[in-house]
């Protein structure tokens, strides 16, 4: 698909010789990867295989080796700081905790107090964030009431306002039913379409992955494996870390 906004944002993430070590240590060896937008790429590994590391050197947040370039159309450098949407695994909610829908968005959108009475342009704003997942009606709930589903879905609204560059999903619908499940990766699915966003995904559920991603990463302290979902899976370095892994790629968003 033609990218259809990406005369301004990033089009193409370049990761060239990246390399992280703790101490003497190295957790990341010689990476090299090119993020496209406009498609879902599945970053898959064992627990401790560098995949953490990985997404935290994308967001500079540690020191690394190497280099990583953010394109726009036709090789053009737009930003060295891209804006970046992130959807935890999960988001830790006190029990018992009054706070609202609402309240979480307004803090995380505008200075105004939200112990005050909401101001109608901050519930309009709200509103219009929260209708991006279909989740308008969930306003007024307690974060703590929602089901697992409907929480990633109040989180994905406020990662992508405004449009991020990439969006990152970090075990996003771990614990959520398939119900939840199948409405987050639609709600994925018009973002990928109508945005041409980079989607990175980190999941241990190879059967989404299958279904859902265009393109696998196998990192284990490096890239082991990188292609297609049929590429990856039927790999000698995959099968090693995973086994045989018998899939049907027939569901799509």
């Amino acid at each position: 698909m033609a990218c259809q906004i990406c005369k301004e944002n990033v089009c193409l993430t370049r990761i060239e010789h990246l390399g992280v070590r703790a101490g003497n240590l190295p957790i990341l060896e010689d990476v090299n990867l090119h993020l496209h937008c406009g498609e879902l790429t599945a970053i898959v590994g064992r627990n401790g295989a560098g995949k953490t590391t990985f997404l935290k050197a994308l967001l500079n947040e540690i020191p690394h080796t190497g280099t990583i370039i953010f394109e726009g159309e036709n090789g053009k450098k737009p930003t060295t700081h891209p804006r970046f949407g992130y959807v935890p695994q999960k988001l830790f909610v006190e029990p018992g905790s009054p706070v609202t829908v609402e309240d979480v968005i307004r803090a995380c959108l505008s200075k105004y107090p939200v112990w005050l009475p909401p101001r109608k342009k901050d519930r309009e704003l709200v509103q219009n964030v929260l209708s991006q997942t279909h989740t308008e009606k969930l306003i007024n709930r307690r974060i703590g009431d929602l089901s697992g589903g409907e929480l990633q879905r109040v989180m994905l609204a406020l990662a992508i306002h405004p449009v991020p560059d990439i969006l990152l999903l970090d075990e996003p619908v771990s614990g959520v039913d398939r119900s939840g499940l199948k409405l987050f990766y639609e709600l994925v699915s018009k973002l990928r379409h109508e945005y041409d966003i980079t989607i990175l995904l980190i999941s241990h559920d190879l059967d989404i992955i299958a279904r859902h991603a265009d393109r696998v990463v196998l990192i284990n302290h490096g890239v082991a494996a990188n292609g297609t979902v049929e590429e990856v899976y039927n790999s000698a370095p995959f099968i090693e870390t995973f086994g045989h892994i018998v899939f049907n790629k027939t569901e799509h968003f």
